[in-house]
């Protein structure tokens, strides 16, 4: 064995080598923290991004009545002892735990056939496409001259998501925790009523 092949004879790596300067991919577990949940959206999914919807059926509600402002920037749960105080502007939601490629847990709406079983293009294909994201990523865009969702696949096949340890409850106590309407006493229920 020649000098140049005794490992006591190699010459360390740089310390620009890039091998050395490689930092593992497993963030959380180098920085020695677990991100704590602490705000959930209520929205649609965003255009741009690949999502999934919880595969446990019991990590949805169906049937949840829900009251959306008219500046479109708040959306309220209601109990549903309070239907009656908001059966011409309540809106019927199928509410499903869901998260981005890059660990965002939000819950997203997906409105219900009517009283009257009518339902329309737009609540029929985001739930279609909230069904299909159970087991795989997807990305939904509005499409206006179809009057639906088109929904659109990864060509990579992309790991599964990491979801966090939360319960279905947890993360409706976080989504709503200062929008939830379990009073006929509500300041948005007053203002319904004309009383403020």
């Amino acid at each position: 064995m020649s000098d140049s092949d005794d490992p006591k004879n190699a010459a360390a790596p740089s310390r620009f080598s890039p091998s050395r300067l490689r930092l593992s991919q497993a963030f959380n577990e180098l920085a020695g923290v677990t991100k704590l949940i602490t705000t959930v959206p209520v929205r649609k999914p965003d255009v741009l991004s690949f999502v999934r919807t919880h595969p446990n059926p019991a990590m949805s509600l169906v049937g949840a009545l829900m009251l959306e402002r008219v500046d479109g920037r708040e959306t309220f749960l209601v109990a549903p002892a309070l239907y009656a105080e908001v059966a011409t502007v309540g809106k019927l939601k199928t509410l499903h735990t869901a998260i981005t490629r890059q660990g965002m847990v939000f819950i997203w709406p997906v409105g219900m056939a009517g009283a009257d079983g009518r339902s329309n293009g737009w609540n029929d294909s985001a739930q279609q496409a909230a069904e299909m994201a159970r087991t795989k990523w997807l990305r939904v865009v509005a499409n206006m001259a179809l009057g639906a969702y088109d929904i659109f696949v990864p060509l990579a096949e992309l790991p599964d998501p990491e979801w966090p340890d939360l319960t279905f409850e947890r993360i409706l106590e976080i989504a709503f925790r200062d929008h939830f309407i379990d009073s006929a006493d509500h300041p948005v229920l007053k203002q319904l009523r004309g009383e403020v």
